[in-house]
């Protein structure tokens, strides 16, 4: 029955772009935009109905809601006297904690039982990706703060996606979520230092605003989401719960004082700061995750699906805004953003795979390297745009960046998992499940 409605949708999307081109030749344009937009979503239904298009169907959404922004801006930019670029750091914290609440300490293990992995693949991450955004935004010829924004996404983490595709690609998983969890706790200090380096002759970049920025968008958030796992499956001792809950508090306690040494904050602001931060970012996840274990029965089945949904769905709503107050920007150089994506995402691929093949390590952390040296965290990027005060520009290059990536990451993995990748991972029962539900 489904692969009948499918085939449905597959058929109205036709006839949707179809309507599109026949008023776009004719010069109808002011009522090309609906038909546009329903070829977009009736073709995200659509692709359902072969197990090889259907990881496309997220990101034909994210270009259904793409078109909507750029043919009703006016409906993404404000609403009344709010701003709703002011949403972006919100939800991105809310995804940071999604991350963060399916992950475990244990996790961090990866970094003992894989160095060389995890040193190889962060060193392509951060060297790899910077350097070719900065030679695609000095040789483009974008105004200053587009080409900032170009490095902004090279010099940011790998994001969340980077582990789907490596268990599409049926690679080293276990090496993709410890190289995305370290590369995102060191974010905060390589980013704001690749950006000062490379992007500070664009525009003036703040180091410490920058670096607290990051801190508040990302990691206070994955802490916050550590905190809640370790009580909420009953999988971590008493002990464990507590060490983790002082480790974590000292990080607050770091972050704010950093926060009142770098910046004019005043003592019983900081204060105040330190004490906002501490509810939101451990005592209410402790109280959430004692009341999920008592309701639950520490069962995260349910969990999964509404953080997964939630993660999309601000994700696209991200991308929107960003879209939306950037449109007229994107209508003169959308081209030549398109065609940078592809160059960048291409070399990070092709570059991470490449070394390392030339290092003679194994097949599946070889295509896990490529992935997460490919794909960026295009939400922490939006962020620190959104921190900048300039989303309009500096946020476009990730607006079009990620939509591109989950493009081209998605066909590479769907292609890889049909070659031969060596012998099967073994992974601690239950690990797979706990991470591609993200």
């Amino acid at each position: 029955m489904n692969q009948r409605i499918y085939k449905i949708f597959l058929w109205l999307s036709l006839a949707f772009v179809l309507a599109f081109l026949s008023f776009w030749i004719l010069g109808f344009d002011q009522v090309i935009g609906p038909f546009l937009i329903l070829f977009f979503i009736c073709l995200a239904i659509g692709v359902r109905v072969s197990e090889f298009f259907k990881s496309f169907s997220y990101t034909i959404t994210i270009f259904a809601a793409v078109s909507l922004a750029m043919f009703y801006p006016q409906y993404f930019t404000e609403w009344g006297d709010f701003q709703l670029k002011l949403l972006i750091v919100p939800l991105l914290q809310v995804i940071m904690f999604g991350m963060g609440s399916q992950m475990s300490i244990k996790d961090f293990k990866g970094v003992i039982k894989m160095p060389t992995g995890v040193f190889v693949g962060i060193i392509c991450q951060f060297t790899i990706m910077p350097l070719v955004g900065f030679g695609i935004a000095s040789s483009f010829g974008f105004s200053p703060e587009v080409a900032a924004g170009i490095i902004l996404i090279g010099s940011s983490p790998s994001g969340l996606a980077s582990n789907v595709m490596s268990f599409i690609a049926k690679a080293n998983l276990a090496l993709s979520v410890t190289l995305t969890a370290v590369a995102t706790l060191l974010a905060p200090i390589i980013t704001p230092f690749l950006m000062q380096q490379l992007a500070g002759q664009f525009v003036p970049i703040d180091f410490w605003n920058m670096m607290l920025s990051i801190i508040n968008m990302i990691i206070l958030p994955i802490v916050a989401g550590l905190m809640f796992n370790a009580i909420a499956y009953g999988r971590e001792s008493k002990k464990s719960i507590i060490g983790q809950a002082v480790a974590y508090l000292i990080i607050i306690v770091i972050t704010n004082y950093i926060l009142l040494s770098q910046t004019e904050t005043a003592l019983g602001g900081a204060i105040n700061s330190l004490l906002t931060d501490a509810f939101w970012f451990l005592v209410l996840p402790i109280l959430a995750g004692v009341l999920f274990f008592k309701l639950a029965k520490g069962r995260k089945e349910y969990l999964d699906q509404v953080l997964a949904f939630v993660s999309m769905a601000g994700i696209a709503i991200i991308i929107v805004i960003i879209t939306a107050a950037g449109r007229n920007d994107l209508l003169q150089i959308g081209f030549l953003l398109i065609l940078a994506s592809l160059i960048h995402n291409m070399s990070g691929y092709g570059l991470g795979y490449g070394i390392c093949k030339l290092l003679k390590m194994d097949e599946k952390s070889c295509r896990t390297i490529a992935l997460e040296v490919g794909m960026q965290n295009g939400g922490l990027a939006s962020g620190i745009a959104v921190s900048m005060n300039k989303i309009a520009t500096v946020g476009l290059a990730p607006a079009v960046f990620g939509p591109l990536m989950n493009i081209t990451g998605s066909s590479l993995a769907t292609w890889w998992r049909g070659k031969p990748a060596g012998d099967v991972e073994k992974v601690r029962p239950g690990e797979v499940d706990d991470k591609v539900e993200v």
